[in-house]
């Protein structure tokens, strides 16, 4: 299983497919609301949205259930970068080693940075 640098709450941008005016996702930022390792995909709100149908039932109160719904489906997480807080463009990602001091001892803390700018992603 690879090592991810995307994270759920990251902001995300979609940097392959067709583009917005034809239909498509690229160049469309989203917040990641979870990450699925064992295929490599993220699920990335108000991405690659599908119609669903479900079937219609009824709950214990007599209320209709089911019918068609527009759901989120994962994307390829290489098909996606992080976006630097800073510039609002995409970048690549890397890591910086700080000395922390906790519980009196120091450690070395990895902590994830982008690339353009530098700056610490949360």
């Amino acid at each position: 299983m690879a090592k991810f640098k995307i994270k759920k709450g990251d902001l995300v941008q979609v940097i392959t497919g067709a583009k917005a005016e034809r239909g498509g996702d690229r160049g469309k930022q989203g917040k990641v609301l979870r990450v699925f390792p064992e295929s490599n995909r993220v699920l990335v709100e108000g991405i690659n949205r599908i119609t669903k149908h479900t079937k219609v039932g009824q709950s214990e109160r007599g209320t209709k259930t089911g019918g068609i719904e527009t759901v989120e489906a994962p994307i390829h997480i290489s098909n996606v970068a992080v976006v630097d807080p800073s510039t609002k463009k995409p970048t690549k990602v890397g890591y910086r080693i700080e000395t922390v001091e906790r519980d009196g001892r120091n450690r070395e803390v990895r902590i994830r940075v982008a690339k353009s700018s530098g700056k610490d992603l949360a």
